[in-house]
């Protein structure tokens, strides 16, 4: 919300005291330090994005963007002067010849072009630059540049000053014409900075702070944070004799849309410019000014929060037949169409009719919608320059449905934003009055007697309780209660005293955020009081022994061994598509939908932490030709007894492209070999052995939809199935577009394997003495698992076989059909004594007897060459 602090004047005090003599404040008509205004307001929550200066020298204590600092408005040569006469420019017809009075005794003429003055006018007042003053213009291409003003001759005439607009002078983005001042403003000769200069500050206003959408509510927020007291008018009205009874009537159709709806009727209105003071500030408040209707209902938006909208009340009595309209708040009737304001035609017949739904509230008479709920008006009763009887609108609607019907349609406004935000039905009635009162004195109007007030079910205020011992509590130190009482007040609130320490306080009529009762107070305290006052102190008690959190610290432990072994973490979306779940399962899966997704990429939640793994996988291998990542998340499984899914917690795993450094059949790490079913195995095994996982093996995989069916294994932890792991299914694989990259993939149930890790496991003391290698090459079926061969070696190996590792795996020439050779590694190590020879022997012919005797298996080089 942009913020000139010269209307902020009008109902605070601003603090700094007087400038001191030769500052760049002494031209500023506001006894303030804007740098010491924006920095409380940021630190009391209302965040200042940046500071705008029109025609002032920028304070040496403010930081303004040079694009917003503007151009300096020359006291002795930006002037307010006085018409005297205009006359037609002799050689010229689109040119005038205007007399000026600029307060020295000695009358100026000037020329200019401007098409809001005509010969014959005089007495108004209007801004002059003099030679040498500074001002915008445009390029012929649009590029808005400075330029200083020279003298130069217009159809043979000499000139040497300007008569200024609103554009030449920075205030708007575009010309209607030379600047008309108010007859009130200063007298001719004044500098400009006195009259129009301003400091504008520009504050993000969240959603917690929607109160202050509002001079008013920015008001109180600096009289709360300075201590100073705020100067806000009730607005009052003198009506005429005649009532609004009987000229309209309100109907509510449901009050939890529309808790409150107010018409004032005002007749005898004269559609023209607004004041020129009041369009001076809307455009410093971000607002282009069109007509005194519109802009007072803009005014009053700005200064209370509260948006309003004008009827052509006319119009409205046409359409009813020329009896009594009645207005009703409904939601729209399916096949019903509205033509709205503002659509970006030029011409309204080019504007194209809006088509509604029962989703949309409308403003409708009997013959149909008028408006769009707190978002634009209709265009068929829009107030015009013909317009002589206004019906005013005041009232408030449900955030929930403005704000649908805002995104919808795409008409995000002033008044969109604040209804969406929450505006309290109690402010539809004030600024209502304060409307009428500037239609009455701006524009003519005569205000009818009475209000059509439909306002159900009336909110009451919230009576709460507050205590020093929960200020104490809440924020561990003391407000003095006269501090507090003063804070409170400031902020609108009634505050009473309820004993010794202790007030019960009412809500104002402004405030929708106070739901946490006497939290919310002191939150506003602190606030207030500032949280950067805070004084810091250590803590009064020992701060007891951290409990550990055993599951995250053993993931830990995974991303630290997963990482030792050249893996990188990625983090993806929780959300999904069907689409994109549907590639690794083959077919639609049971996924948790949300109700309202952004996009149908992220319409439901995911099952498998797999697929946006190998999304990633497949971006990185754009940029290179080895990916091996991994995550730890959370997946989304679906309950039909419950609403809420499970939350298990996986482990995936993804290595693709080319192998990354030397594997057990390329030493040296020379070959371009891509990643196979070994390396994600190996990866497996390293993680389980440093988890001291018990009973690990390894056994046939069932079907696995995203699993190829002849290279894939399942991890078993003491006979239990915790993950599978191998090679991505040919399909899969070219679903994600990796088709031929060697895409090795495992996803582990993280809670059944961290579940399983020991608090503690044995240590056995490492062997002093030599150990003894030996190789055994074994030919078996081609369908036997390498696992149930290593069992074996264990087994028949006893406590002298202290490590055994298959490092070869041989199908073809020299072997049976229908069998391969596995090579394994085999180490002898005793914990007492050096192994002989025999000893070595002996041990190494019963893993052999074993492996004949109970896998039938041949021993290659003596059963088979």
């Amino acid at each position: 919300m942009l913020v000139p602090l010269s209307w902020l004047k009008d109902y605070v005090p601003l603090p700094g005291g007087e400038p001191p003599a030769g500052s760049p404040l002494t031209s500023l008509p506001l006894p303030v330090d804007p740098a010491a205004l924006v920095e409380r307001l940021t630190i009391a929550g209302l965040e200042s994005s940046g500071v705008k200066v029109f025609g002032l020298p920028v304070p040496a204590t403010l930081r303004v963007k040079p694009e917003d600092a503007g151009i300096v408005w020359e006291r002795d040569k930006l002037l307010v002067a006085k018409v005297l006469e205009i006359t037609k420019h002799p050689n010229a017809d689109s040119l005038k010849l205007v007399k000026l009075d600029l307060g020295t005794g000695e009358p100026k003429t000037v020329i200019t072009g401007a098409e809001n003055i005509a010969p014959g006018q005089s007495g108004m007042k209007i801004v002059l630059g003099l030679r040498g003053s500074r001002y915008f213009s445009q390029t012929k291409d649009g590029k808005k540049v400075v330029l200083t003003l020279e003298p130069k001759a217009l159809r043979g005439i000499d000139n040497d000053a300007m008569c200024m607009s609103d554009y030449e002078l920075g205030i708007a983005d575009e010309s209607e014409g030379i600047i008309i001042l108010d007859d009130a403003d200063p007298a001719p000769g004044t500098p400009l900075q006195d009259v129009l200069g301003e400091i504008v500050v520009e504050l993000d206003i969240l959603p917690n702070m929607a109160r202050c959408l509002s001079m008013i509510g920015i008001a109180r927020e600096v009289a709360a944070l300075t201590g100073v007291k705020t100067t806000i008018n009730e607005p009052k009205v003198e009506p005429v004799a005649e009532t609004i009874d009987g000229k309209v009537s309100v109907a509510i159709a449901d009050p939890k849309l529309c808790a409150r709806y107010t018409a004032t009727l005002i007749r005898n209105v004269t559609v023209g410019p607004a004041p020129r003071w009041m369009r001076s500030r809307l455009h410093y408040a971000g607002m282009r000014p069109i007509s005194n209707a519109v802009d007072i209902t803009n005014y009053v938006m700005l200064e209370h929060g509260q948006p309003l909208h004008a009827f052509d009340y006319d119009v409205l009595v046409t359409r009813a037949g020329g009896r009594a309209p009645t207005i009703t708040v409904r939601p729209a009737r399916p096949g019903e169409t509205l033509v709205l304001l503002d659509q970006g035609a030029k011409k309204p017949e080019d504007r194209k009719a809006t088509e509604l739904s029962p989703e949309n509230l409308v403003i409708a008479d009997t013959v149909g919608p008028i408006a769009l709920a707190g978002v634009m008006g209709g265009l068929e009763t829009e107030v015009s320059a013909a317009t002589k009887t206004i019906l005013l609108e005041s009232a408030c609607f449900d955030f929930v449905s403005v704000r649908k019907t805002a995104r919808q349609f795409n008409l995000f406004s002033e008044a969109s934003t604040r209804f969406s935000r929450g505006v309290h039905p109690a402010q539809a009635g004030p600024a209502a009055v304060r409307a009428a009162q500037l239609f009455r004195d701006h524009a003519g109007g005569a205000v009818l007697a009475g209000m059509v007030d439909a306002y159900p079910a009336p909110l009451p205020p919230q009576l709460i309780d507050l205590e020093a011992a929960d200020i104490r509590r809440l924020l561990g130190f003391d407000i003095p209660g006269a501090e507090v009482v003063r804070v409170l007040t400031a902020l609108q609130f009634e505050v009473e005293p309820d004993g010794d320490d202790a007030w019960t306080v009412t809500t104002p009529p402004t405030r929708l955020d106070i739901q946490a009762g006497a939290a919310d107070l002191i939150e506003e305290l602190a606030r207030v009081h500032g949280y950067d006052a805070l004084k810091e102190r250590l803590l009064p008690l020992e701060l007891p022994d951290p409990k550990g959190n055993r599951s995250l610290e053993l993931e830990d432990r995974v991303r630290d061994r997963l990482v030792d072994q050249g893996l990188q973490e990625v983090i993806t979306y929780s959300l999904t598509s069907p689409e994109v779940e549907a590639r690794l399962s083959g077919g639609g899966g049971s996924s948790v939908a949300l109700l309202n997704p952004l996009s149908p990429e992220r319409s439901v939640l995911r099952l498998t932490l797999l697929p946006g793994v190998l999304q990633v996988a497949k971006l990185n291998l754009e940029h290179t030709d080895s990916v091996s990542l991994y995550e730890l998340g959370a997946v989304y499984v679906p309950k039909a007894s419950e609403r809420l899914p499970d939350e298990p917690r996986r482990l995936a795993v993804v290595l693709c492209g080319r192998r990354a450094g030397a594997a057990w059949d390329d030493p040296q790490g020379t070959a371009p070999a891509q990643y196979d079913f070994y390396d994600i195995k190996g990866v497996i095994e390293s993680l389980a052995a440093d988890l001291h996982l018990p009973g690990v093996s390894f056994s046939a995989v069932p079907s696995v939809p995203w699993l190829h069916p002849m290279r894939a294994a399942q991890l078993r932890v003491n006979g239990t199935a915790v993950g599978a792991f191998g090679e991505l299914h040919p399909k899969a694989a070219a679903a994600f577009g990796l088709a031929e990259r060697g895409v090795q993939v495992a996803e582990l149930d993280l809670e059944a394997v961290l579940a399983a890790v020991p608090d503690r496991y044995g240590y056995k003391p490492f062997s002093t003495f030599p150990p003894a290698k030996r190789d055994v090459a074994v030919v078996v079926p081609a369908d036997t698992p390498a696992e149930t061969v290593l069992a074996e070696i264990r087994t028949a190996g006893g406590d002298l076989l202290t490590a055994a590792t298959l490092f070869d795996v041989y199908r073809g020439t020299g072997l049976p059909d229908g069998t391969k050779s596995l090579a394994f590694a085999l180490t002898y190590q005793a914990p007492d004594r050096t192994l002989g020879d025999k000893e070595i022997a002996k041990a190494h012919e019963k893993v052999e007897g074993r492996l004949r005797h109970v896998l039938k298996a041949q021993i290659r080089g003596k059963d088979i060459t």
